[in-house]
């Protein structure tokens, strides 16, 4: 029995013992862990490629996105119809000064016969500082866009075809994509259109994607139309949401094309048809779109 009780002592110091080496060895450990991590945490916060300076700039990347989507969505809720559909334009300086293009097209809706209401509904999207001043002199609904690429700004008229020109189109291509991934429907029009008449009484119900149309054959569904997108209205669902997407992507297939063209291009293109998506060509009995264009 003495002997049992005095191997159950050796035992207990010998476990004291392993645990007085093992704390200090732990707190060793540990301390080496903490200065190693804080040496770690310094070195990539100084560096621009750290940790941190990721951590910064996708916090700030985001951040900016919410800021611009939400200032976005005020706007397009304050604009919208009852059915969430807004009217939406473009503008630069070069037709946003007094007396210009810009005045004329607000000056239609006044006079045209049952389009003042849509004046309230219209969103106007400028590509530079000077036209957005100009834009929220007179109007309630403005937002400003990209207005720089590397080597150009869009403050002068941006000519058919130069690169300025076929930016701008692409760049309102992607727009109205987001737009469509907000849930709002637009009417598109350019800003050298005159609204003499209300153009949704011509619309068709139940189609996703409505343009006018330089020639039309007579038939509203034939492909064979000639569309002319300056017109376009569209409803926001998962397919014109993809379809937008996917014009916006033909862009790097067909560079050197507007989006006019592009849209030619791609109208009859099988995943387009395999996405049933209802585009139809709005008659030129009711919208002729000549210099200046007129809803008639």
């Amino acid at each position: 029995m003495e002997a049992f009780q005095s191997m159950k002592a050796l035992v207990a110091r010998d476990g004291y013992s392993t645990l007085l080496v093992r704390r200090p060895m732990q707190a060793t450990m540990l301390c080496v862990g903490c200065v190693v991590l804080l040496m770690f945490l310094i070195c990539n916060y100084s560096s621009p490629f750290g940790v941190s300076a990721i951590s910064h700039y996708f916090n700030n990347a985001l951040l900016t996105k919410e800021k611009h989507e939400s200032e976005l969505e005020i706007i397009l809720r304050n604009a919208s119809m009852e059915n969430k559909t807004v009217i939406i334009t473009n503008l630069n300086d070069a037709w946003a000064e007094p007396g210009s293009i810009f005045d004329v097209f607000r000056e239609s809706f006044q006079i045209g016969n049952q389009t003042q209401q849509f004046l309230n509904h219209l969103v106007v999207i400028n590509w530079d500082q000077k036209a957005h001043a100009r834009c929220q002199d007179i109007h309630p609904h403005c937002y400003q866009i990209e207005s720089k690429t590397e080597n150009a700004t869009f403050s002068k008229e941006a000519f058919f075809m130069t690169q300025d020109y076929l930016h701008i189109v692409w760049k309102k291509i992607e727009f109205l994509g987001l737009v469509l991934q907000l849930g709002y429907n637009f009417v598109f029009t350019d800003t050298d259109i005159m609204w003499l008449r209300n153009p949704l009484e011509h619309f068709e119900e139940d189609a996703d994607f409505q343009t006018s149309c330089d020639y039309f054959t007579g038939n509203s569904s034939d492909p064979n139309n000639a569309p002319n997108t300056g017109l376009s209205y569209v409803k926001s669902n998962e397919k014109t949401i993809w379809f937008y997407q996917f014009w916006f992507n033909s862009s790097k297939i067909y560079p050197d094309m507007h989006d006019q063209d592009a849209f030619n291009m791609i109208k009859m293109h099988p995943n387009v048809s395999s996405m049933n998506m209802k585009i139809r060509y709005i008659s030129t009995t009711y919208f002729g779109l000549e210099k200046l264009h007129g809803i008639a």
